[in-house]
């Protein structure tokens, strides 16, 4: 399996077997593709592509055979926690995270990753700083 990345594209939605639902076009909103288009499959992703990058890197001991070492993070959990350490790196709301993550409970997003949120104290202080710093009057 590779991963093709593609550009923002239209794709006809398939019933299971393979014709298409009405014709309708339905808009998907993915960056990395399958060979035939649809979505990465999360087993494929690790095991032919995660876990032999982590073993090239000397992360995990190469495979055996075909059969790669454990890794604490697979390929899509990891790529989506990187993801949203970014976003909320660089500010990005919790509210927006959920949406963007497609949770439906913004609780959830801030249970999950409110340790990736180690600068907010510093933001705050500074913040906090600026609004309580006296002003330079003049005359």
């Amino acid at each position: 399996m590779c991963l093709y990345p593609t550009p923002w594209q239209r794709h006809y939605r398939s019933t299971s077997n393979g014709s298409r639902a009405n014709g309708q076009p339905v808009t998907r909103r993915l960056i990395f593709t399958g060979p035939n288009g649809g979505h990465v499959w999360r087993t494929p992703l690790n095991e032919d592509h995660w876990k032999p990058a982590l073993a090239k890197a000397g992360v995990i001991p190469k495979a055996k055979s075909r059969e790669h070492a454990a890794a604490r993070e697979h390929g899509m959990h990891a790529l989506r926690h990187f993801y949203a350490s970014v976003l909320l790196d660089a500010g990005e709301s919790i509210k927006a995270l959920a949406e963007y993550l497609g949770h439906s409970d913004p609780g959830l997003t801030l249970k999950v990753y409110a340790h990736l949120m180690p600068s907010s104290r510093d933001r705050a202080r500074k913040a906090l700083g600026r609004a309580l710093k006296p002003q330079d009057h003049m005359g």
